[in-house]
């Protein structure tokens, strides 16, 4: 017996359905397949990293859907103190069925929602294997909606929600294996979706007018509390996005007690304040002024003591920037030296530096990440990729 498709024009043939469609908590009246933008750089993004306390090792791990560019992609990244950052990448047409979190020989298992994730990449042609569990010590925090602007044109819009918590497992590496102890290992776990340029560049039309922008990013651990704080500022030092917050940091996973546990403390705002390596735009201090709705402030110093490149996860990377279409299923890996590269050249701009915490009182540990695009009036940076003096 045969079976035609769906013929009706307003769908064309094509399904869109799959195993989430199966809940209550559809948005709007397609399937959730289809997103509810036509924009092409519409995406879905799943982003953790892993560092030991003492700075021996950083690992970071990212997957996202590109619904419009019909990509799936995914890396995995893991560096040591002293020794090299090997990368592994895999690209793939992107599966219908959202719930299909893999790429080649990387996959994500979502053992709990918003409380233990397993991230597997099996033995591969790059010199790097792992098996993680990552396991919830914080509630799912929400960042405020994040958009940026190029003239009349807006090319970021995203939502934004953080979780903390620590992983254990093995890494495999050339160097030997990492046992990841979760005593020792923390993590930050990093969800988004929306829409922010990604993939091969757009062409036709009149050239763009370049535009740049300062991003700093602090999630922080402390002995019994989390504080973070998010800056995306302007050309000139202006504030586009900037928050921070304070929020409880659980013994045990169990002790969590809700997505959300309604115990953030939204502060009044933020500020920045950062010292660069000469002639880099990378971090060699930095401080962070947390200011309560008192205008009580509290100032965190930041020392970094590893840094791991973020085009290890396909950030600005020449052949693997995200959500670029590379084939059917296609897998790579690379692995480099830190202190090798040049830092001025755009791919080797973001980073994530683990840092040491101390607000006068209290030591902490935790991640910086900073991208500095174009000049940048605060750091006195006059050209597109000038370093500080």
């Amino acid at each position: 017996m045969h079976f035609a498709r769906d013929s009706n024009p307003n769908n064309q043939g094509i399904t869109m359905l799959n195993k989430l469609d199966d809940y209550p908590v559809h948005q709007t009246p397609e399937p959730l397949a289809q997103p509810a933008t036509s924009d092409r750089n519409v995406y879905d993004r799943t982003w953790y990293n892993g560092y030991a306390n003492d700075g021996s090792y950083y690992f970071g791990l990212g997957m996202a859907v590109y619904p419009h560019r019909q990509v799936q992609d995914a890396a995995f990244s893991v560096v040591r103190a002293g020794g090299l950052q090997h990368c592994f990448f895999g690209s793939r047409r992107a599966p219908d069925e959202r719930t299909d979190m893999s790429v080649g020989p990387l996959r994500l298992e979502i053992i709990e929602p918003m409380r233990r994730t397993r991230v597997v990449l099996d033995d591969n042609d790059s010199p790097i294997a792992c098996d993680l569990t990552y396991s919830a010590r914080s509630a799912a925090i929400q960042e405020g909606r994040q958009t940026l602007w190029n003239g009349a044109r807006r090319i970021m819009d995203a939502t934004r929600f953080d979780q903390f918590g620590v992983w254990e497992g093995t890494i495999h590496t050339p160097e030997g294996d990492i046992a990841v102890d979760p005593a020792e290992c923390r993590a930050t776990k990093d969800r988004s979706w929306g829409m922010r340029g990604v993939g091969e560049a757009e062409t036709g039309g009149a050239p763009g007018q370049p535009g740049g922008f300062f991003f700093l990013w602090a999630p922080l651990f402390w002995e019994d509390h989390i504080s973070h704080a998010i800056f995306f500022d302007g050309q000139r030092g202006e504030a586009l996005h900037r928050e921070g917050l304070v929020a409880p940091l659980y013994a045990a996973e169990a002790d969590i007690p809700g997505v959300e546990d309604g115990l953030v403390d939204r502060l009044a705002t933020a500020l920045h304040r950062v010292e660069y390596h000469p002639a880099t735009r990378l971090a060699r201090y930095a401080e962070i002024d947390l200011i309560a709705l008192d205008g009580a402030k509290r100032t965190v110093c930041l020392e970094p003591i590893l840094r791991f490149q973020f085009k290890g996860l396909g950030y600005g990377h020449k052949k693997w920037r995200q959500g670029t279409w590379q084939g059917e299923l296609v897998t790579g890996h690379e692995s480099f030296d830190p202190a090798e590269l040049d830092l001025l050249r755009p791919e080797n701009i973001h980073v994530q530096q683990v840092v040491r915490a101390f607000d006068g009182s209290r030591n902490g540990i935790g991640t910086l990440e900073q991208i500095v695009v174009g000049p940048y009036e605060p750091a006195g940076f006059t050209d597109w990729l000038e370093g500080a003096p």
